[in-house]
């Protein structure tokens, strides 16, 4: 049961490596100017020829309470200070390091992204300006010196990262410091390879969404609505439809080829007609052009697929099944060449985790359809045809090859070393590097001030709470 293993704090740090548990929490953030008198804004720390600011470390510590939903603490307040002190170490480093450059383009790259991850966030590019109080521009220029500090900082602790190894030895020495009885049990685990295919879209939803895109085109053409409002109102593209239909500096090169096409040839300010992609029926304007670069709204009208009709995928997969058993073609081969989901077709049918790369799935996580599936396959043994919902949600039919199973169990230096392995490693890479960076530390000047100063010795954290450069 959780409550006994949440008991031990040993079994939490292995379990929280093992599981995602979600945890509604109610998150207090930090004190407000309102809540008590202190000063607005003062020097917190400085690093090298830097200041950080109260302010800076108080937007960030905002940030991790809302998205991860943490508590407000004194001592998270120091941790983010500590970090990006760690950070402009790390940076003023790389910049000494000839072999360590950072591009315009990649920049550029980090910082859309981070200006799309915050657009989604907060709904629209206006309420960003709003709460920001500056214009996009201003933003992205405020924004564009931490950003390439950050990228000079994450090559240099890369290179450190990938010279610290652990060894067989080490790792079941790490293993060994957990007692056996406060070890979390584990659910189900999985590896599974599959050939997907789609069922064949009735030419009904096809028309549908064709209508439903010609009257939304319509209503903008006629100005009836405007673009923004029908992507508010409409779209099937979650991750834009809140913010008028609209992404920002969105390289053409990360777009689908279909859509890719119509973005490069589509006159700025020009409302296209109607086109498909893999996602459904769009229409698309492009509001400004930068190089490879395009400022894009645009409108998604998903095509059903609840009425599609599976028979023509499900015949596929019973040919595709009967070569792999009676002619002993190699399943990798048949899912490299005939199965419709690109992301595993490309590796031989492997299902992973996208986040970890890893092949082991816990089951309970991959839903009751392959639950059905998998219990009655033997290791090795091919399933018949069967629907699946895949990780972006499109409904599917794929044939499955189990490949292990290993059956709910507590947590094994055997059954589970690959994941133990990586625990080690990451224990391993937290204390060295932690030892590097304070080593780092001393040859750049640092000095910690105010509330900086005051946190830090509350928190135990910093070492030396002033290095100077001799």
């Amino acid at each position: 049961m959780l409550p006994s293993l949440y008991a031990s704090p040993i079994a939490r740090r292995i379990l929280t490596a093992f599981l995602v548990i979600t945890t509604v929490i109610i998150a207090h953030g930090p004190p407000t100017a309102a809540a008590q008198e202190q000063v607005l804004d003062e020097i917190v720390a400085i690093v090298g020829d830097q200041i950080i600011l109260k302010s800076d470390i108080d937007g960030l510590v905002t940030g991790l309470v809302q998205q991860r939903r943490m508590e407000y603490s004194n001592a998270l307040w120091a941790d983010a200070l500590n970090q990006l002190i760690d950070q402009k170490v790390m940076a003023v480093h790389a910049k000494r390091d000839t072999n360590i450059t950072v591009t315009e383009d990649q920049v550029d790259q980090s910082l859309n992204d981070r200006i799309d991850q915050l657009t989604q966030q907060v709904g629209s590019i206006d309420r960003l300006e709003q709460i920001y109080g500056k214009s996009l521009v201003q933003i992205r220029a405020d924004l564009r010196a931490d950003f390439r500090e950050r990228l000079l900082a994450e090559q240099l602790q890369g290179q450190k990262m990938r010279t610290i190894k652990t060894t067989p030895s080490e790792v079941n020495e790490w293993f060994s410091q957990f007692p056996t009885d406060s070890l979390p049990t584990l659910p189900d685990i999985i590896r599974v390879s599959h050939i997907v295919r789609y069922p064949t879209i009735s030419q009904e939803a096809e028309d549908e969404a064709i209508e439903i895109i010609s009257t939304i085109r319509d209503s903008v053409m006629t100005g009836t609505s405007t673009l923004e409002d029908m992507a508010r109102r409409f779209s099937d593209d979650q991750g834009s439809a809140a913010n008028g239909g609209r992404y920002e500096e969105m390289n053409l090169g990360d777009l689908v080829p279909e859509f890719a096409a119509v973005a490069s040839r589509s006159q700025v300010g020009e409302l296209s007609t109607p086109f498909k992609s893999p996602f459904g029926y769009h229409i698309l304007r492009v509001n400004e052009r930068r190089g490879d670069a395009v400022d894009f709204s645009h409108v998604l009208i998903s095509i059903d697929d609840s009425q599609a009709d599976p028979t023509e995928a499900i015949a596929y997969l019973n040919v595709l099944r009967d070569s792999i058993i009676t002619n002993q073609v190699p399943f990798e081969l048949i899912a490299r060449r005939h199965s419709e989901e690109e992301s595993s077709a490309e590796i031989g049918g492997r299902l992973i985790d996208p986040q970890t790369g890893e092949r082991d799935l816990f089951l309970e996580a991959l839903g009751p359809k392959w639950q059905e599936v998998t219990d009655t396959l033997e290791i090795g043994e091919l399933s018949n045809p069967a629907e699946v919902e895949l990780l972006d949600g499109k409904r599917a039919y794929h044939i499955v090859k189990l490949q292990r199973r290993i059956p709910s169990h507590r947590v094994d230096i055997e059954t589970d070393y690959a994941r133990i392995e990586q625990l080690a490693l990451q224990d391993k890479r937290a204390r060295e590097m932690r030892i590097w960076l304070d080593a780092l530390r001393e040859e750049v000047y640092v000095e910690l001030r105010g509330q900086g100063l005051d946190y830090m010795r509350e928190s135990g954290l910093g070492g030396p709470l002033t290095q100077r450069r001799n």
